[in-house]
């Protein structure tokens, strides 16, 4: 996507994301308390890491041996329409004006993960990572990680304006419906990964 493209529609977004970032606020606070804020490094566009942050939307409740109990039970009924709605994301918004971050792309990984990834990890970060991407509309949390990886990586190779545009869009429609499985694009995905002959993709998980 265009830069200036990017920039104006952030701005346009920014409108509305003000006072639905107060609202967050006002959740969070009365939800899961302080911090209101969660801030994790990430690995950006070339592996260049940068400070991630976004709205609390989780407690730190543990098991007896001291262990982070799973996301679901550590989130309110709250902090999970916070999650759906991605209003959590919504600080984002200043890393991309910043360039750090991109308006679609993919989701920004730990930078131990990417490098786990090997040659994938780093033609997945020739992007800079995006506030939503393929993935997310394509079935995000019912994804595997296998799954996700190839949906990124044919992104990557695949992205044009038209496609980012489309991309948004569906951002808000999941945002309504939820997350569904789209099983014609992970195959897709997962058959230009496996076929491809312009990387040397090292992803022994890949389905036959």
């Amino acid at each position: 996507m265009n830069r200036f493209l990017e920039i104006l529609i952030c701005l346009m977004l920014g409108v509305v994301a003000v006072p639905m970032f107060a609202v967050g606020c006002a959740i969070v606070l009365t939800s899961v308390g302080r911090p209101l804020m969660f801030s994790q490094r990430r690995s950006g566009r070339n592996g260049q890491d940068f400070q991630l942050f976004k709205l609390r939307s989780m407690k730190e409740t543990r098991d007896a041996d001291g262990v982070l109990l799973p996301d679901a039970d550590r989130q309110t009924r709250a902090t999970a329409l916070l999650r759906r709605l991605r209003i959590d994301e919504l600080p984002q918004l200043i890393l991309v004006l910043r360039n750090k971050m991109a308006l679609v792309g993919p989701r920004p990984l730990l930078p131990e993960t990417i490098a786990g990834f090997g040659t994938a990890g780093q033609y997945r970060c020739s992007v800079r990572p995006g506030l939503t991407g393929w993935a997310q509309v394509s079935g995000n949390t019912n994804l595997s990680d296998t799954e996700k990886l190839c949906l990124d990586l044919w992104y990557v190779a695949h992205r044009s304006l038209a496609l980012d545009l489309r991309i948004m869009a569906e951002t808000l429609g999941v945002a309504i419906r939820g997350e569904r499985r789209d099983t014609a694009r992970i195959d897709a995905a997962t058959s230009w990964v496996r076929d491809s002959g312009a990387h040397s993709f090292d992803l022994q998980e890949i389905p036959a």
